[in-house]
């Protein structure tokens, strides 16, 4: 296939934070560059259905593209933030033990925060906890000075703003729903909100559809338990979802009362890191993310009903971090969803960052997707420069 028989040198699936640093990046070398969006706008799912912070490569496997473009992606993000006017704040965050049982259970987490050289990070006595946080009865600490937070769906709109002045077009409402190699290249069939279907072709095709980046590669034949196609051997790509609630301080007086994320213990095995306090650039505090693992034909529900049984689970939670927090003070926050590879009851897995004859798989991109998003950005653009 020639390039001038092509409508778009690379598609990008997906306009969530990822695919659109990959736009601007790409873009941003004279490439030409599509991105098809099934939503109204972008951002939709993922992207800003999180926490928003800015991590800083504490939990992950040494040498894993988690680790490595998370360590990367951290001062990145507090650059381009500033550059480009997106609120972003320097908070630091703790990983509190709040009993002397959950003493030893900070050991792991800091071996493995200096093995991954995460900037700054100390252990801290109880005194010194509380000195940062005076109203969480902290035990013993973490404390992570480079982690922060961002404005998620600011980012995402300066990644877009970024991509569309280099001239890469993103059409929203377009549901990308049949995808063949042709010629080199690839044709794709589209949907518009129409339901009108129109067919281009192009020279590479990313998928950065996140939640939905299994059906995408479904469309291309790959077998998404892994195994060999076409002689080549594929990687596991099938994703289940995890759910994650979120409650809100409501009482302005508690909520200042917090200044920056406190973390428990991680809960690798649930799929999180335990539900946290964490702020935002607003000065609003949250509690969560819950995780809850769902079933292929549970739909995604974004609305965060207040139940009797998850608002009590939150109250216990946030108790343990601030003590005289009250049920009147919190109520149901955002839900949000991440695309796992991992399974039930299995520890951290890696991102999966794959390249097949111009198709760019991107799958499990959950936490810290949105830390990484620069550097996912680079080396997706290596790949297909190869």
């Amino acid at each position: 296939m020639t390039t001038s028989a092509l409508d778009a040198e690379i598609v990008i699936v997906g306009a969530g934070v990822v695919g659109l640093a990959l736009a601007q990046r790409l873009a941003s070398d004279g490439r030409s560059v599509l991105v098809i969006e099934q939503h109204e706008g972008f951002a939709r799912e993922t992207s800003s259905h999180n926490s928003g912070v800015v991590h800083a490569s504490i939990y992950y496997e040494t040498g894993t593209l988690k680790h490595r473009l998370c360590w990367e992606g951290n001062p990145r993000i507090y650059a381009w933030a500033e550059a480009h006017s997106v609120a972003v704040l320097r908070t630091g965050k703790i990983i509190v033990a709040l009993s002397e049982e959950e003493r030893p259970g900070l050991d792991e987490v800091y071996r493995q925060a200096v093995a991954n050289g995460v900037r700054g990070v100390e252990r801290i006595t109880g005194a010194r906890a509380r000195e940062l946080e005076p109203y969480v009865p902290t035990v013993e600490a973490i404390w992570s000075p480079s982690t922060g937070v961002v404005d998620a769906y600011a980012l995402a709109r300066s990644y877009e703003a970024e991509a569309t002045a280099h001239g890469a077009l993103i059409a929203y409402r377009t549901t990308l729903v049949g995808a063949e190699r042709a010629a080199g290249g690839f044709a794709l069939t589209l949907r518009d909100e129409d339901g009108e279907t129109s067919t281009l072709r192009s020279a590479a095709l990313v998928n950065s559809s996140g939640l939905g980046a299994a059906e995408v590669a479904a469309l291309l034949g790959y077998p998404l338990d892994g195994g060999t196609s076409g002689g080549v051997e594929v990687p596991v790509m099938r994703q289940t979802s995890n759910r994650g609630r979120y409650y809100d301080v409501i009482d302005p007086a508690v909520a200042r009362l917090v200044t920056r994320p406190v973390y428990p213990l991680p809960e690798h095995a649930a799929g999180g890191l335990g539900v946290h306090l964490t702020v935002d650039t607003d000065g609003g505090v949250h509690l969560g993310p819950a995780t809850e693992w769902m079933s292929d034909e549970e739909p995604r529900d974004y609305l965060n009903v207040d139940d009797p049984t998850w608002r009590a689970s939150f109250l216990r939670a946030g108790q343990r971090f601030l003590p005289g927090l009250r049920d009147e003070q919190i109520a149901p926050g955002q839900v949000g969803y991440r695309p796992k590879i991992q399974q039930p009851g299995q520890g951290l897995t890696d991102f999966l960052v794959w390249h097949d004859r111009g198709y760019v798989h991107l799958g499990g991109i959950e936490s810290p997707g949105l830390t990484s998003s620069l550097p996912l950005a680079d080396l997706v653009a290596s790949h297909l420069s190869r």
